[in-house]
């Protein structure tokens, strides 16, 4: 009798903690919806108040802001940034100036309000229990909203171009290999990414993802082993305290074979800020909570045992 009541405590308190965790998990979620709900309202009033501006270019910038999909709405943002930085404050009207002020702190308040309730929610769902008894339901991962911060309204925006060339690269059981890596101004973010990195000053694409795979992996790839471009992706991020507009082109290529990876050419950089590597199948990714990018590589994955169409598909 005594052993099967502890068993029904210890079942109880189970029950209960569990349940704690699912209702912190949800109100995160509400929080993140609310906190994005309110930076959506304040891009939404800074760009009346630069219509009011009575600028054509600002203006035509303010309505793409506005009608850009999530997934294009950073790279909207920043642009209107950059030329909201431009303005001449002096020649604005008191009122009017306060206004823009006042509209583009608000902005910076919310995001960041917005990126703090991203980063505790991510962390919850990222828990094993979670994970495991998949307490988050059918809610969407949230996802960071990367848009540059000006120290001051009269400093420009500045976004660094950063053309990329990534590889898709599979073992002969259709895996991909990808490595785990954070941002050092926030650490306890990690995420996953393909093999790649920036293309040197006069070097070509193809050139680029075989020598990145190169210094990776320690494999060596011919240019003519490389599939594509068959994805691109276009990104705004932040890394170590500087903000890049990233034209990412991936290429495709399979490898036969057991090979292991060598690491050992990696840069100063990727020796600090990649923390391990691993081969993933398809419905490894479809199940992850581990923020992959880009975020379709799941879906895009099964499509590469197909034959390629030779067209480049846009991705996120």
């Amino acid at each position: 009798m005594t052993t099967a009541l502890v068993v029904v405590l210890v079942a109880l308190l189970l029950a209960a903690w569990i349940l704690a965790i699912a209702n912190r998990l949800d109100r995160l979620h509400v929080r993140t919806d609310a906190a994005w709900a309110a930076l959506d309202a304040a891009l939404a009033r800074r760009a009346v108040v630069t219509r009011a501006l009575l600028d054509p270019a600002l203006s035509a910038a303010a309505s793409r802001a506005e009608s850009a999909s999530r997934a294009e709405r950073e790279l909207a943002e920043n642009e209107l940034s950059g030329l909201l930085a431009a303005v001449d404050r002096s020649s604005l009207a008191p009122a009017l100036a306060f206004e823009l002020a006042d509209a583009e702190e608000r902005v910076v308040l919310a995001r960041r309000v917005h990126n703090d309730a991203v980063r505790d929610t991510l962390l919850q769902r990222r828990r094993r229990i979670v994970r495991w008894l998949r307490l988050s339901g059918t809610a969407p991962q949230p996802s960071y909203f990367e848009i540059a911060e000006p120290t001051a309204p009269s400093d420009a925006v500045m976004l660094t171009p950063r053309p990329s060339a990534r590889v898709v690269l599979t073992d002969s059981a259709g895996r991909v290999l990808l490595f785990q890596g954070f941002d050092p101004a926030r650490p306890q973010e990690l995420f996953w990414f393909t093999v790649g990195g920036g293309v040197e000053d006069g070097e070509e694409l193809r050139d680029a993802a075989v020598r990145e795979t190169f210094e990776e992996t320690g494999v060596k790839l011919a240019p003519d082993a490389l599939v594509g471009p068959i994805w691109r992706r276009r990104a705004v991020f932040s890394f170590d305290g500087h903000t890049f507009d990233a034209e990412e082109w991936f290429f495709y290529a399979r490898l036969d074979g057991d090979l292991a990876i060598d690491t050992s050419g990696f840069n100063d950089v990727e020796e600090t800020t990649i923390s391990a590597h691993r081969w993933w199948s398809a419905e490894e990714l479809e199940s992850t909570e581990d923020t992959v990018y880009p975020v379709q590589l799941a879906e895009l994955l099964r499509d590469l045992t197909g034959e390629w169409d030779g067209q480049t598909r846009t991705v996120r």
